[in-house]
């Protein structure tokens, strides 16, 4: 894996953990957390070639399903897409909207 992949990954796993959560709380700090790892991919973009995008988001969605975070889970399942609902361009777009790509991963996922 790469810098680039990781970093995506990161930001990704932040959006992925505010959409799952349910304290209100804890879903404020994942945002917060991600709109600092966007920023910081805004301000220093990783080369399109070198992320591949839905790899990416798979490892950010194992990163999110961490036994350790389990218990706080409830807004969805953890039946979430298998593509990224984001693209690169999407993440280091500048004023991309935190708050609504997490309601787009809640209502991207299974909710069965």
């Amino acid at each position: 894996m790469n810098a680039s992949v990781d970093r995506v990954r990161d930001a990704l796993a932040e959006l992925v953990k505010a959409a799952l959560v349910s304290d209100d709380g804890r879903s404020l700090a994942f945002r917060q957390a991600a709109r600092e790892k966007l920023a910081a991919l805004a301000a220093d973009p990783p080369r399109a070639g070198a992320v591949r995008i839905d790899g990416a988001w798979t490892l950010a969605v194992r990163a999110a399903e961490a036994p350790a975070l389990r218990p706080e889970e409830g807004q969805v399942n953890l039946t979430l897409p298998q593509a990224s609902p984001f693209s690169l361009e999407d993440l280091t777009r500048e004023g991309f909207d935190v708050d609504a790509a997490v309601e787009t991963i809640r209502k991207s996922a299974s909710t069965g």
